[in-house]
């Protein structure tokens, strides 16, 4: 959802580099896509990430705040970014509106939380998903696969015979490990192209009719 469908991962980092610098002095330039370097001290480290998982690791960085204060300043601060208005990312709804016409069911997948997620598909429309799966809702959220194989239980297929929609390297992690396909549109440095990962520029260039890929071996 952030960063593929709409553009909300830059505000996501922009969160964080606003919390670090009025706690630690550190300041960064989110850019033009919310990249900041990829090194163990960049904001990229946080694009994907849940929300509890960026406040733990925000939290020992800062050293005066507990997770629970940075996890509820974050939230706080996202969420109204997120309501204030999202972009919706070239090429996002005609995709979508693709899948529909093909007979393929949507899920989204998000490491948002439900409330930030729940304002997004107001945005979207919710009529073009079949079910959402959010932070919180899994026992262990991206990079772990437990998210993408909620939902492809939930639409009742195959993992393998899924393609997830990406943008950082944590959610590819995450598709990958359940077993499905990517289809990567980065917005920060580190997904690296492979037998199960295309990337592409935008979604503008997506065509779920001419896929690399052949069709998965039928049971």
């Amino acid at each position: 959802m952030d960063g593929t469908l709409v553009d909300t991962e830059r505000d996501w980092l922009a969160t964080i580099a606003a919390l670090l610098a009025e706690h630690t002095g550190h300041t960064a330039n989110t850019g033009n896509t919310g990249s900041t370097g990829h090194g163990p001290d960049g904001l990229d480290t946080y694009a994907g990430l849940p929300l509890a998982d960026a406040a733990e690791r925000l939290a020992e960085r800062i050293g005066t705040l507990t997770p629970e204060t940075v996890r509820a300043r974050l939230d706080e601060t996202f969420t109204a970014r997120v309501r204030a208005g999202v972009a919706v990312q070239p090429g996002a709804l005609a995709l979508l509106d693709s899948a529909r016409d093909l007979g393929v069911p949507v899920a989204l997948v998000t490491a948002s939380e439900r409330p930030v997620a729940d304002l997004v598909l107001a945005t979207l429309g919710t009529h073009r998903f079949a079910c959402s799966v959010t932070a919180g809702e899994t026992s262990r959220g991206k990079p772990h696969p437990d998210p993408y194989l909620a939902a492809a239980a939930t639409l009742g297929v195959r993992p393998e015979d899924c393609l997830a929609v990406e943008d950082t390297p944590t959610g590819a992690a995450s598709a990958l490990a359940a077993g499905c396909r990517v289809l990567a549109v980065p917005t920060v440095d580190g997904i690296a192209p492979g037998p199960r990962t295309l990337l592409v520029a935008s979604l503008a260039e997506a065509d779920l009719t001419a896929l690399p890929w052949p069709p998965a071996a039928a049971d």
